[in-house]
């Protein structure tokens, strides 16, 4: 396997499958995944509205017969999470779903919420991320801030105008989190120039957008008599009362060029270096521009750029660097309970990020002494259970001319098949991408 597409697989993708042969083009590859639609989108899954629905039988049976709080929610995520999970390891579109996990992360929502937003989780991935990974960053920004992960883990499903007609009659307060985050984090960043002020006004925006569990219609909507009356303005622009000031905001953030530069850099740091070069960010955030924010031409502009193509410059990060090693000994089930453990053990539990800014996507992160050392445990453990597989085979499979002369020797010169498994797969080159 040429360098080229060793570093295609690793680079973009999740490493390598011994049992699948490797792309013969691998920019076809690469690029035929954006065209392609995501077939996660296609399985049948519960909607958010369903989840809530759960969610409000659990608390039923909790108060009145001291029930579980979560029971039926809590299976329904160990589903949704058993399908991501056999997603990552047996995906024929690796790329495309590393770019569903980049953005999942731009905009975090996490189980440090709580037990309840479980009920939600499975479904903010599957409607407002997977479908909109390579169409209009506008449109996956509005999914995302009117879906119900999002308005339960920033706490915005509660928030009032004081002027509402709840806000008046019951005194409700006014949630500032979704508007701060919104900024800072998803759009235009600290760059932008925004104020306290203009938090406030955007919170008042956002007063309104929630959800219902019950009442004959769970899921989102928007509540008239927690909306704050009258005209606001953001960063000096006046935007109506109503559902479709927010509308017209959160569009006007999505196609700004701040916004723009943010997820360019974002991009080309996740991909191509912990510091990328202006020539990397440059292209992409002109596609960006040129197309209004379309995601697509974002990442083919990406791809495009020669600092992509230079291998190992990343460290994968636990998720990643988990997900390569069983891939690349070829599992075909997940070990469940196995993840659930390594994941938190090398500090990055799915979908359970600290804050929302989400997970680190710098090496400093996730590699002091004892993180990597964490690594080299774990696959030691794992190693025992793959006595038949070729240490020095299975090296040229995974890692083709990205192998490098010192640890092919240290493989070779192994004391035991498990201890070169165990070189392999935490070597520098099978550690980065």
């Amino acid at each position: 396997m040429d360098a080229r597409t060793a570093h295609a697989l690793i680079r973009f993708g999740l490493g390598r499958r011994p049992s699948e042969p490797p792309p013969a083009d691998p920019m076809a590859w690469l690029t035929g995944q954006l065209d392609a639609p995501d077939p996660m989108v296609a399985i049948p899954g519960p909607s958010a509205a369903e989840g809530l629905e759960f969610l409000r039988l659990d608390r039923l049976d909790s108060s009145e017969r001291g029930f579980d709080p979560i029971r039926r929610v809590g299976a329904l995520f160990t589903a949704e999470q058993s399908a991501l999970i056999n997603n990552l390891l047996k995906t024929r579109m690796p790329f495309r779903e590393r770019l569903v996990w980049f953005w999942a992360n731009h905009f975090t929502v996490s189980l440090k919420y709580g037990g309840e937003i479980q009920a939600v989780m499975g479904a903010y991935i599957r409607e407002a991320i997977r479908p909109h990974v390579t169409g209009r960053f506008a449109d996956m920004m509005l999914a995302v801030t009117r879906h119900p992960a999002m308005l339960m883990y920033l706490d915005n499903m509660g928030s009032a105008g004081p002027n509402s007609q709840l806000g008046k009659r019951f005194r409700r307060g006014l949630n500032e989190n979704l508007a701060r985050e919104s900024l800072e984090l998803h759009s235009v960043t600290q760059a932008g120039g925004y104020t306290q002020a203009d938090v406030i006004e955007y919170a008042k925006i956002l007063t309104g957008w929630t959800f219902e569990i019950g009442g004959g219609r769970s899921g989102a909507l928007f509540r008239e008599d927690f909306h704050e009356p009258g005209p606001k303005t953001v960063l000096g622009r006046a935007y109506p009362t109503g559902q479709q000031g927010g509308q017209a905001l959160i569009a006007w953030l999505a196609t700004h060029p701040l916004t723009f530069r943010n997820l360019a850099t974002k991009l080309a740091r996740h991909f191509v270096s912990d510091t990328p070069p202006e020539a990397t960010i440059r292209p992409i955030e002109a596609a960006l521009i040129a197309t209004g924010g379309d995601l697509k031409a974002a990442t083919l502009a990406l791809l495009a750029t020669p600092e992509a193509w230079k291998p190992l410059t990343k460290i994968r990060a636990p998720m990643d660097y988990v997900f390569a090693v069983l891939r690349g000994l070829d599992m075909t089930e997940a070990p469940m309970t196995e993840l659930h453990t390594v994941l938190p053990t090398l500090g990055q539990p799915m979908l359970g990020a600290p804050l929302p800014n989400g997970f680190d996507d710098t090496a400093a992160s996730w590699t002091s002494g004892e993180a990597l050392m964490r690594r080299v445990d774990w696959v030691y453990r794992l190693a025992l259970h793959f006595g038949r597989m070729q240490p020095e085979t299975l090296a040229r499979d995974l890692l083709g001319d990205l192998l490098g002369t010192a640890t092919l020797a240290q493989v070779r010169a192994a004391g035991s098949q498990r201890d070169g498994l165990t070189l392999l797969l935490t070597s520098p080159e099978f550690q980065r991408r």
